[in-house]
């Protein structure tokens, strides 16, 4: 099993290219499950949840092409991929397919709303919580959908077609906002979603179904209005910068020192998280071409932070941050509200010296003059990356076992650190 090597101590500069955001690409290219026409979506980060989602496509009969590299195109800055779903063989999604990633189960609306019919494997646990799919089911029964539960599986079936309808979320979903915009566009009638989630992936999706021939208002607030339509056609479009790679490699930049330009991010579709960097005593400065993150000899200040729906401080960075806090001048604290079980990096960050104390949702955490390298275990997407953060800035060497987390959601890491001076190596086996 692959593992990451780090050499701490070294800072970073020069220029780091940020790819297409994963959480608005996967959404994406179910959404070409909505027509039999040719949908193009360029700027796809190469990541392993991508060709998995590209198999679980192929298994209804979604052919799938990689475009030739374009100008300005390289291994670190994404793929264009051409998905036809004109030929739908199967509306069934297995339980071998779905467990290996939640996000598939959203296959069950493109497919409940274009062929009257899907059946979807539940996807079971996770590590970072129980993610139940309540939500999503209740947005679908609300449009028309007859739904029930066999043997594991979610079976639904609209022998009349979707009908617009008004859902109300109890809470934000970004989940169940996904899959009520793509059950919706092909609905007979207005539908109304209230509570929505306002994240930029939802308004990039809702952008793209647009392009398509959807009927959308409101994307980006949490009142979003669908005009169902007949039929989606082709489209092309070109996935948004990833916000959590962005902000991930700002705070890397925090934690070593250095100077770097990440290219092609924008900071409205993070400006909590540059306000907390801001705050921490980090240099933020957006520019024509991206963000300029520096720390150049200056102290990391504490800071306090609760994760929240967007645009609030996301959970996918609360790890990052609190490997950034560990070397802070005093105490911060960080609550995380969004999902039970997301500080299982606390102990692997304690290995290297991390002093973090636990009280229910909130982290504690008392900075420390230096970190040390040592062995260490990935346990998710978010904390797997925290901990090559912690060693960017460890002393000695810190060894990172179980990468598979990392290449589901970070394309090219060790590339793209690697070229701003980090010692990082990637050893096969």
């Amino acid at each position: 099993m692959d593992r990451i090597v780090i050499t701490g101590g070294a800072p970073l500069s020069g220029v780091l290219p940020i790819s297409g955001a994963k959480n608005a690409a996967l959404p994406l290219m179910i959404a070409s499950l909505l027509t039999g026409d040719t949908l193009e979506l360029a700027n796809v980060p190469r990541l392993a949840d991508v060709q998995l989602l590209l198999r679980i496509l192929g298994n209804h009969g979604v052919d799938h092409t990689v475009v030739g590299r374009r100008p300005g195109e390289s291994a670190e800055t994404g793929q264009t991929l051409r998905l036809c779903a004109s030929t739908v063989i199967d509306t069934t999604a297995p339980y071998e397919l779905v467990s290996r990633m939640r996000a598939s189960f959203w296959v069950i609306a493109p497919l409940l709303a274009r062929f009257g019919e899907a059946r979807v494997s539940l996807p079971g646990g996770c590590a970072i919580g129980t993610r139940p799919v309540d939500l999503l089911i209740m947005a679908l029964e609300r449009l028309g959908a007859q739904i029930d539960i066999d043997a594991g599986y979610v079976v639904a079936k609209t022998p009349k077609g979707l009908k617009g309808a008004e859902i109300d979320f109890p809470k934000v979903t970004v989940s169940g906002t996904h899959v009520a915009l793509m059950a919706a566009v092909l609905a007979n009638g207005t539908t109304v979603i209230e509570n929505a989630a306002r994240e930029p992936e939802i308004v990039d999706v809702a952008d793209c179904l647009v392009k398509m021939g959807a009927k959308i208002t409101g994307a980006g607030t949490a009142r979003i209005v669908i005009e169902g339509v007949p039929r989606l056609s082709g489209a092309r479009h070109e996935v948004l910068p990833d916000r959590i790679e962005t902000g991930t490699y700002a705070m890397a930049v925090a934690m070593a020192g250095g100077d770097v330009l990440l290219e092609g991010a924008r900071a409205p579709l993070l400006q909590s998280v540059l306000d907390t960097l801001v705050a921490a005593g980090v240099t933020v400065e957006p520019t024509n071409e991206g963000i300029r993150v520096a720390r150049n000899g200056a102290g990391i200040a504490p800071v306090d932070v609760t994760t929240e729906p967007f645009p609030g401080f996301p959970t996918d960075l609360q790890a990052q941050l609190m490997a950034l806090m560990t070397r802070a001048e005093g105490a911060s604290r960080i609550r995380e509200t969004i999902f039970e079980n997301r500080f299982m990096h606390v102990q692997e960050l304690a290995r290297l010296g991390a002093k973090i104390r636990l009280d229910g949702d909130v982290a504690i955490v008392e900075g420390v003059e230096r970190l040390r390298g040592a062995p260490v275990m990935a346990t998710d997407l978010r904390a797997s990356v925290s901990l090559v953060i912690a060693g960017l800035a460890a002393e000695g060497e810190t060894t990172i076992n179980r990468v598979y987390h990392l290449d589901r959601g970070f394309e090219a890491l060790e590339a793209k650190l690697t070229r701003c001076g980090a010692q990082v190596e990637r050893v096969r086996g």
